[in-house]
Order: structure tokens, then sequence, then C-alpha cells
């Protein structure tokens, strides 16, 4: 359904301008060579993280919402994808055929929020579980930035492809109002489900591998804590 909307996005956009393919009208000369190329930008910003050791590694596993009695959450990664965008850009009007034109400028910021990394408050800091399990979630971490990396790209590729180097036309007075819907209706939607594609490198790292890597590190000092706590 979302590949739909994109498509019929464009064909609307681009659907005065195809009615005269064969020979541009001046409104059309005017649009497209007098007001300035669309414009496409993108830009994502890091916020780095804090950490905080004061949570108890069952207070993590229901905050986790892990519904496997058997596996603990000992450490924990929070953030969230975020994403707004300021739309602007020159209009031109024509009075005789009651459409008017504009050239959209689209900025797009993307980032995470604050990422704040959670180590059960059973491990000390310093410690050799402590280290494993920090590490662990730094792995998060980075598939997290990673993912904005990627998130980046694809949605800088795919707003260069819809918008650059044609105006979109509309009824006059409704130009903006129509960029305004499509993106709410179609790139918003596009960029959350980008963001969510990150979920699969996140499981990833939690892998059954992993948990029992972590089981026998520091000399199995992580296995003999958690089993010291559930007595």
């Amino acid at each position: 359904m979302k590949s739909v909307l994109a498509i019929a996005g464009l064909l609307l956009a681009f659907g005065f301008a195809g009615a005269q393919a064969a020979e541009r009208t001046p409104f059309q000369i005017r649009c497209e060579d007098t007001i300035s190329k669309t414009v496409s930008v993108l830009s994502s910003q890091q916020n780095g993280f804090t950490i905080n050791n004061q949570l108890p590694y069952r207070a993590l596993t229901a905050k986790a919402g892990n519904i496997d009695s058997r596996m603990q959450t000992l450490g924990l990664t929070v953030t969230k994808g975020l994403y707004k965008v300021k739309l602007g850009g020159p209009v031109l009007q024509d009075a005789v055929s009651g459409y008017e034109c504009i050239a959209p400028k689209v900025d797009v910021a993307l980032n995470y929020s604050p990422v704040l990394i959670y180590v059960g408050n059973e491990f000390a800091p310093g410690s050799c579980a402590y280290k494993e399990i920090l590490e662990h979630e730094q792995r998060h971490l980075q598939a997290y930035m990673d993912n904005l990396v990627r998130v980046e790209k694809v949605v800088t590729d795919a707003l260069n492809k819809r918008f650059a180097g044609q105006p979109m036309y509309a009824p006059s007075g409704t130009a903006m109002s129509a960029l305004e819907h499509e993106i709410n209706g179609t790139w918003f939607p596009f960029i959350r489900d980008e963001f969510e594609k990150g979920k699969v490198e996140q499981a990833k790292i939690d892998s059954p591998d992993e948990y029992a890597r972590l089981g026998k590190a520091c000399n199995g000092e992580i296995a003999d804590i958690i089993a010291r706590r559930r007595k």
C-alpha cells in the first residue's frame, strides 16, 4: 500500500506537465526554467549515550518486555528514531489555467534520541562482568548508528528521485497543502518503516550463541551472579 501511495503522488505531481509533454505552455516554461530547481536536503545527528547502573536485571527484563522466562536482560539499550521535515519553496501562479507551481524545498532531519544504556546493578562498574555487558550493549549502540547511516542514504535517494528536477503543479492555493499531505501521508510512514528495519540487526546481536558466550564469560562470573540472585 505504501508503494502505491508513493506512485500515486508521483503521477499527480507530474500530471499537469505530462498532459502537455509535446509542447510546453508559457506557464510551464516559466515554472521549469525560471524558478529554482527542487532540493532535498537530509541531515543526521548522533547524540551520544549515557550509562545507567541503578536498576537490577529483573527490572531491565521487565522493561525489555521479555516474555521468555529463561532469558534475563542484563543490559538494555534504549533509544528511538526521530525525524522532522521543514517544507518551503517558491510558488508561481497562472491566472489563465488557475494552477500554480511550486519547486519544493524539503529539508529532512534524522537522528536517534539520546541513547541510554542500562547495565544491571548486580554488576559492579569496572568488573569483568560489567565490561562484557557494556561491550555487548555498545554493539547495539553501533547497530543503531549504522542503521541511521543506512536510513539517511535510502531516504535521500528516494526523496531525490521523487522531487529533483521538476516543479509540482496544483490548483491555485493548494500546492503547499498538497506537498504537506504527501509528506505526512507517504514520507513519514516511509521513514518510520526504514527506522524499524534496524530491528533485524539488533536481533542478530542477541543471538543464542551470544547469550551462551556471556554465560561463560569472565570464568562464569555473570552466570554465578545471576544464580546467586535467583536464590
